[in-house]
């Protein structure tokens, strides 16, 4: 009997001590993780929703861009393929007749035409021919790029382009230069002509004795007188500015599922 009871008592004490861990380790969220759940909750949750804030206002923004650009894209496109405008004798305003449709008739001034290098055509190396045409009946004159032309192997052998005489008739669409650029020098004066490594048509102006448009007129491909012409079609890029909005609102979804995650793990 005395043995029975000292059994049951060791059983006893036994489950006790058995019991003691797993009631310790029965919740396994401790009252400190609770304080950090709940730190993450807060400040996690305001941090994310700046972010998402800023991500979203910069993805509308660009997609305000895009919507914007789209509509000048089919604008420009429309104004390539409109009816042929006379330009005037008179200087003109560029972004008046930016990429539309131009006719110009005069005579071209050769001793003026310049070469503008490293422009590509399948991804061969050549310079642009850009010659002077002075408007009949005036002295204003406007820049007409007639194509492309291989360079050389030796580069200092440049491309012989000449230019027709008499009075010509030009058809072609307008464009305005861009002023954004990179110059390593000054253009490199050679015989007539001069090599430059893009258009400053300021400095194009300053260095003629006569008045010229604020534009090129891009030679068509089917006039006379030019030579490659591949030229690209007006892109906007409106297509650019969705993919950037897209990107802006991925980091907003991806700041929301980053946040969720570390807060619903197990600790």
């Amino acid at each position: 009997m005395s043995n029975s009871i000292k059994t049951t008592n060791n059983l006893t004490m036994a489950n006790l001590r058995d019991d003691t861990p797993r009631n310790q380790y029965a919740h396994p969220v401790t009252q400190a993780a609770r304080v950090g759940r709940g730190a993450l909750a807060l400040w996690g949750g305001l941090l994310v929703a700046v972010l998402v804030a800023a991500f979203v206002s910069l993805g509308l923004w660009q997609w305000r861009k895009a919507e914007t650009k789209t509509r000048l894209q089919a604008e420009l496109d429309e104004r390539s393929q409109g009816a042929l405008i006379a330009m005037a004798a008179t200087p003109v305003d560029g972004d008046l007749l930016r990429f539309r449709h131009v006719v110009v008739q005069g005579e071209y001034d050769g001793p003026h035409q310049i070469l503008i290098d490293n422009r590509l055509h399948q991804e061969q190396a050549g310079y642009h021919v850009l010659t002077p045409l002075r408007l009949a009946g005036s002295d204003m004159h406007v820049l007409v790029n007639r194509g492309w032309v291989p360079a050389a192997a030796d580069h200092r052998v440049l491309p012989v382009a000449p230019v027709p005489t008499g009075t010509v008739q030009v058809t072609g669409v307008a464009v305005v230069p861009s002023d954004r650029f990179f110059t390593l020098g000054d253009p490199t004066a050679t015989g007539a002509e001069a090599v430059w490594q893009n258009l400053d048509l300021e400095r194009f102006r300053k260095g003629v004795p006569y008045p010229v448009q604020p534009l090129v007129v891009q030679l068509d491909a089917a006039a006379s007188g030019g030579y490659v012409r591949d030229w690209p079609r007006p892109d906007e890029r409106a297509d650019r500015h969705r993919s950037y909005a897209l990107q802006w609102f991925g980091f907003a979804a991806s700041s929301i599922a980053i946040w969720a995650f570390l807060l619903l793990r197990r600790p």
